[in-house]
């Protein structure tokens, strides 16, 4: 096998292992190394060969994890049109990885230090902007802040993401719930 070919396999790897370790930890937060191994079919010294213990395969996680809401981001166009019916691409757009985030959400490691990752302040700027945007075309209201927002549309996500996975919610109505709950709390109204 050529290096060029045994590489490519190794990525095809430890892709299957991320994306594995994310759906098993989506369900099951504290899912151990060995359970992560299992579920992807490697033993778990080939695990440890790829991350060297829990906290390397959360750190991969998070690059996965802000890789996937930086191309929904680029794929919901939040720049363009008005902000509400970006809002609405955004949140449809992030919806296939908002079990991976709502994983991460909670690992507060994440979030702490002078280790974060400046994926994560590049994912704020952009959706605080989009709000901001509509804080401006009278869209939204002035009172809550764009950094607010923001984080209530992440707390939102991660909750859906939870609710779906548990059954508690059909996964149809995902966009909806958070969108609508969202939305009904920041739109300006019409002063009485």
């Amino acid at each position: 096998m050529s290096q060029m070919a045994y590489g490519r396999l190794m990525a095809v790897d430890r892709d299957h292992v991320l994306r594995t370790a994310a759906s098993l930890l989506t369900r099951k937060s504290t899912a151990t190394m060995d359970e992560v191994a299992k579920a992807a079919g490697i033993s778990r010294a080939t695990l440890h060969r790829h991350f060297a213990g829990r906290d390397a395969l959360v750190r991969a996680l998070e690059s996965l994890g802000i890789a996937e809401c930086e191309a929904a981001l680029d794929a919901a166009r939040p720049e363009e049109g008005d902000a509400t019916g970006a809002v609405r691409r955004l949140v449809r757009a992030v919806e296939p990885a908002a079990g991976l985030l709502a994983f991460l959400y909670t690992e507060n490691q994440l979030f702490e230090g002078e280790d974060r990752n400046a994926g994560w302040a590049r994912i704020d700027d952009r959706v605080e902007a989009l709000f901001r945007r509509g804080q401006q075309a009278g869209e939204f209201r002035i009172d809550l802040s764009p950094a607010w927002l923001t984080e209530a549309l992440y707390g939102l996500l991660a909750s859906a993401a939870w609710a779906v996975s548990e059954g508690r919610v059909a996964p149809r109505d995902f966009t909806h719930m958070i969108v609508e709950l969202l939305l009904g709390g920041a739109l300006r109204r019409a002063e009485s």
